[in-house]
């Protein structure tokens, strides 16, 4: 027996008509699918947001957490149970806003789970004020005179020591579901920003706007994604060309890896002595 899609069927989505989410929604079932990956083997934490509904559509374990704080619900799922697929799922101002604190030192331990942030440049829900990634300039009713310079999350990613950095487009769910596949594969923490228009509020970002930019870095011969400076570098390509792929792959490995407690069984599986615990509690009272 094997998962199909209609394994992953859940709500009807109410996302606007023509959302980016919806590619992402198609390219993750897929990948989900492809991997023979059952819906009880997977846990998605959505934080807030548009995005944070993803997994209310698919049919599958699901934590909603906080405003910012899917990453570190997630690695602790993972930690409790490493056998489980972890994916978190944010948007850009949830996962680099609010959560940038919790993302970047989840990347700089290694943490072994997905995170997918659906990258639109605006804070969608909330009726499209600037995001930490809307570009140098970009007038909002909270940025009269123009946002200031973006974050850069794949350079940071980069430099944090995230094990596996991407970057997807929604128009282009096939690729994108590659992607996912790849960044569920890997051993450690996997970043996938995905380009996602936002149909509603950011009229600039739009599906043909990225479609004029976007390339593959696959189909650049001589592109090494295990060259931390040469992923620096596309990490910070932006404007009339925009990398989408792998940029970044740096094997280490992760702290679930590094933990002898974890090693070998699932923390959820072993077994505890009540009295030490208690033990334990009293020292730290």
């Amino acid at each position: 027996m094997t998962v199909t899609l209609n394994d992953y069927v859940g709500l009807q989505p109410a996302w606007c008509p023509g959302c980016g989410n919806f590619g992402i929604l198609t390219a993750l079932k897929k990948a989900l699918v492809e991997l023979d990956i059952y819906p009880h083997q997977l846990v998605i934490v959505s934080g807030i947001g548009q995005a944070g509904k993803l997994p209310h559509y698919l049919k599958c374990n699901t934590f909603n957490s906080l405003h910012g704080r899917p990453v570190p619900v997630a690695a602790g799922i993972k930690m409790a149970n490493r056998e489980l697929h972890v994916i978190a799922v944010s948007g850009d101002g949830d996962g680099y806003g609010e959560g940038g604190n919790h993302w970047l030192h989840a990347m700089r331990r290694n943490h072994d789970i997905t995170y997918l942030v659906h990258n639109n440049q605006v804070y969608a829900l909330t009726r499209g004020q600037a995001s930490p990634t809307s570009d140098t300039g970009y007038i909002t009713g909270t940025t009269p005179q123009g946002a200031p310079q973006p974050v850069h999350p794949l350079a940071i990613a980069v430099a944090a020591g995230a094990s596996f950095v991407a970057r997807g487009f929604a128009g282009d769910s096939d690729h994108l579901a590659g992607l996912i596949k790849l960044a569920l594969q890997n051993r450690g923490f996997s970043l996938l920003d995905i380009l996602q228009p936002c149909v509603s509020f950011n009229h600039i970002n739009t599906y043909d706007w990225y479609k004029k930019r976007v390339y593959k870095l696959e189909e650049e011969r001589d592109y090494n994604p295990v060259d931390a400076t040469a992923a620096f570098e596309k990490a910070l390509q932006w404007g009339d060309r925009i990398p989408i792929g792998v940029l970044y792959i740096n094997k280490r490995p992760s702290i679930e890896d590094s933990f002898a407690a974890l090693k070998h069984t699932p923390l959820v599986l072993q077994k505890h002595d009540p009295v030490k615990v208690n033990g334990l509690i009293n020292k730290a009272l």
